[in-house]
């Protein structure tokens, strides 16, 4: 009982240390962080803000609205706040705008991100594949809870530890893995939800590129765009064929009693001729 009262306790005084904002963000969208001591345009150079993601790194710095690295995504916009373009999981981390010796609440900003592990593995070639959802953050908040991270299907089915396709791996910290496996002809979507206290807070997707595949599990996979057309030129070639020969024999079998006939009839003038010869021979005196 006395140990679980001094980690309440020990964690209560963690969370204390804890000021400002946390910004959940997904690779690609763009974030904007509000710097709580200036709003308004005419004190925005005068402002600078700081940037560390780690506690033992030294923090980088913006200065008057220009960035030095990498500058076509980050900048600062007319109400002090510092836009980053096209959230990339570097960017996690802690940020603090400061001017003449004030120095705002802290900013945090979380990125939570799948990829595939390792990054070179190739879904078509392997017939399966490793995710990895991780929330990047600065190590200064507290670690993620187990079972924050929970996987889900297509159909929004929460995956548990093995199925149909699937085995999840379990959670390291704030990274969960999950191997999926190549189950049909289409390629399925997988949801990565990170969940705290007030529930579910974010979550994104992938989707495991499983088309082409290999020659061995070629039938379980689907057909590429360029296979199609190639299929469907044979077929069309065969059908062709197919037509062309039976109007051939068709023509052919027309013309053969055509052919009878004439025959029939030159046997018959024949016959004729050779049945009024005689009679002709019997009248002549």
């Amino acid at each position: 009982m006395m140990r679980l009262q001094f980690i309440l306790i020990s964690v209560l005084q963690f969370e204390a240390l804890i000021s400002g904002p946390i910004i959940y963000k997904r690779p690609g969208e763009d974030a904007a962080l509000p710097c709580a001591i200036a709003s308004s345009e005419p004190a925005c150079p005068l402002l600078s803000w700081l940037y560390s993601r780690e506690p033992s790194q030294a923090p980088s710095r913006v200065e008057s609205g220009n960035v030095s690295v990498p500058a076509a995504r980050l900048s600062v916009d007319t109400t002090c706040s510092l836009v980053i373009k096209s959230v990339t999981a570097e960017d996690a981390g802690l940020y603090t705008c400061r001017q003449e010796g004030r120095v705002s609440e802290d900013v945090y900003l979380n990125v939570l991100a799948i990829s595939p592990s390792p990054p070179d593995a190739d879904p078509k070639r392997d017939g399966e594949v490793t995710l990895e959802c991780t929330l990047w953050r600065h190590s200064r908040l507290r670690p993620c809870r187990r079972d924050g991270l929970n996987w889900l299907d297509e159909t929004r089915t929460l995956l548990r530890r093995e199925g149909p396709g699937h085995h999840v791996l379990g959670q390291r910290q704030c990274v969960s893995s999950l191997t999926v496996k190549r189950q049909s002809g289409h390629n399925r979507r997988y949801t990565c939800q990170f969940v705290d206290s007030r529930g579910v807070t974010i979550e994104a997707e992938y989707t495991p590129d499983f088309t082409g595949g290999t020659a061995s599990d070629a039938g379980s996979t689907g057909w590429s765009p360029l296979s199609c057309v190639m299929l469907a030129l044979r077929i069309g070639g065969l059908i062709l064929m197919i037509a062309i020969t039976v109007v051939v024999i068709r023509i052919r079998w027309n013309k053969k009693p055509l052919d009878d006939d004439n025959i029939n009839d030159d046997d018959d003038d024949g016959q004729y001729e050779n049945v009024e010869a005689p009679r002709a021979a019997v009248r002549l005196p």
